[in-house]
């Protein structure tokens, strides 16, 4: 049959397949959307404690620069939707990181 659904697709790879409104696959910048996403979950709930201020303000960080770069380099409006809820959620984890304690609070000083 020609017509014959695919069955064997991964289940992460659907998930990410709904970013690509453009019909065409683009996992690097799915990843970039995924991986900004996930970093800036960590740094929000992180951020909300006190003592976890070191994993608040790194996360945040990196989820920053990675979501920056994935701005750049996204293709299609589902992703930079994801981005920039990720990039939002890293950036008031790092804030709150920062004001916490900072990146090495404790460390130097």
């Amino acid at each position: 049959m020609a017509q014959a659904a695919r069955t064997d697709q991964h289940i992460g790879r659907r998930l990410l397949s709904l970013l690509d409104t453009d019909g065409k696959p683009h996992p690097v910048e799915d990843s970039f959307a995924a991986a900004t996403l996930v970093l800036g979950v960590v740094a929000f709930i992180t951020a909300l404690f006190h003592s976890l201020h070191l994993i608040s303000s790194w996360t945040g960080l990196i989820g920053i620069a990675v979501g920056a770069w994935g701005q750049m380099i996204s293709a299609t409006i589902g992703e930079r939707f994801v981005l920039v809820i990720g990039l939002g959620a890293s950036a008031a984890g790092f804030g709150l990181g920062m004001a916490h304690g900072g990146l090495f609070g404790g460390v130097l000083g």
